[in-house]
C-alpha cells in the first residue's frame, strides 16, 4: 500500500470515528428502526445526497418494505473511506468496486453479498471518452495528452482505463502529458467538458447517467476505447455479523424483486439504472475475470501516476 494512500486511509479512518461515529460503532445493530444497518457506498459519482446515495435509495427502500429490516445509508467521501468505514465497524454494508471490495476482503472487512442483474448479466463496461473533435482514433492518439481519472482505487475510472493504455502498447506514466487525479467518475467527466484535460476514464453507467442528467451534452463527446466486460459492483456485508443477519440479508436482496409492494422501479443497480433483480449466489470466482487486469495496475504502477499527478 503506498504512503499516500495509508495517510488518506488513516485520515479518512480518523474522521469516521470521531465521538458519535465511535459510539455508532460500538452500538450493535440489527436492522430495526432504532438501529438500522450501517450502509457506505463508494462515491461513484460524486457521493453527493443527488448522486450515489439517491441511486440506491429505492432499492434500500424497497428490501425494507419487504423485510422489515432497517438501513442508514450514506456515501463515502472516497473509495478508502468506504474500505476503512467497513473495517472500523462502522459499517455493515457496503458498495464497493471490485478492487476496493477485494482491498476490504483482503483485510477480513467485507464478504459478498449479490449484485445486480440486468438481461441475464452482471457486467458493466469502463471508457476512455474523448471530446468529439479529438483527432485521434485510438488509444495510441493519447501519448503527448492529458487524462482524468477518478479515485485511484476505483475499478472502473481508475484500473480498467490504466489497464487499457497499458495493453494497447502506452506507458501511462512516460507517455501522458499530464494526469488528473479528480476522485470520482462524475469529476473526471466534468474536467474533460470543461476543457481541463483531453481525455477522462469512467465507467459507461457514469458516463450515460451524466448525459441523462444534462451534465455532458452527449453530442459533444464520443468513445475513444471501452473495455471488455467487468464484473459488477459488488454489494458486501462486514464477515462479523451474526451467520442469521447475513442469511436474512442475502434472501432479501436474493428475493426483493419478487416482494409485494414493490414496484420494478425500486431495482436500481450502478448509476440509479433500473435492472432485473440481484443476484446472492455470487462468489469470488465471479470476480476472477478481474484480477488479471487488476494485477497490471500494480502499486509501482499507482504511485507513479500519483506522482505524475502531482507534478500538476
Amino acid at each position: 500500500m503506498t504512503a499516500r494512500f495509508t495517510r488518506r486511509a488513516a485520515l479518512a479512518a480518523a474522521l469516521l470515528l470521531t465521538a458519535p461515529h465511535l459510539a455508532e460503532a460500538q452500538a450493535p445493530r440489527d436492522g430495526s428502526a432504532a438501529r438500522p444497518l450501517r450502509v457506505m457506498l463508494v462515491p461513484s459519482d460524486g457521493g453527493t445526497e443527488d448522486g450515489t446515495k439517491a441511486d440506491f435509495a429505492p432499492l434500500f427502500a424497497a428490501v425494507t418494505r419487504a423485510t422489515g429490516l432497517h438501513f442508514d445509508v450514506r456515501a463515502g467521501q472516497s473509495y478508502s473511506a468506504v474500505v476503512e468505514a467497513m473495517c472500523a465497524g462502522v459499517a455493515e454494508i457496503a458498495w464497493f468496486g471490485a478492487v476496493s471490495f477485494l482491498e476490504a476482503a483482503k483485510r477480513g472487512c467485507a464478504e459478498l453479498l449479490a449484485v445486480d442483474v440486468l438481461n441475464g448479466e452482471s457486467v458493466y463496461y469502463s471508457g476512455l471518452f474523448v471530446r468529439a473533435d479529438f483527432p485521434g482514433h485510438d488509444i495510441a492518439a493519447l501519448k503527448g495528452r492529458t487524462l482524468a481519472l477518478g479515485d485511484v482505487i476505483s475499478t472502473s475510472s481508475f484500473t480498467y482505463p490504466v489497464a487499457m493504455m497499458i495493453r494497447a502498447g502506452l506507458d501511462p506514466v512516460k507517455d501522458l502529458a499530464r494526469v488528473r487525479l479528480a476522485g470520482s467518475h462524475a469529476n473526471a467527466l466534468a474536467a474533460l467538458r470543461d476543457g481541463l484535460v483531453d481525455a477522462a476514464g469512467a465507467s459507461f453507467d457514469s458516463f450515460e447517467k451524466a448525459v441523462r442528467s444534462g451534465a455532458l451534452d452527449g453530442s459533444r463527446f464520443r468513445v475513444l476505447a471501452k473495455s471488455e466486460p467487468i464484473p459488477n459492483p459488488p454489494l458486501a456485508m462486514h464477515p462479523a455479523l451474526p451467520e442469521e443477519r447475513k442469511r436474512r440479508l442475502r434472501i432479501a436482496f436474493d428475493t426483493v424483486h419478487l416482494s409485494e409492494g414493490v414496484s420494478r422501479e425500486q431495482i436500481r443497480g450502478y448509476g440509479g439504472k433500473r435492472v432485473d433483480r440481484y443476484d446472492a449466489s455470487v462468489t469470488l470466482a465471479d470476480l476472477r475475470p478481474a484480477l488479471e487486469t487488476i494485477a497490471l495496475v500494480d502499486e509501482r504502477v499507482r504511485e507513479a501516476l500519483m506522482r505524475l499527478a502531482a507534478e500538476r
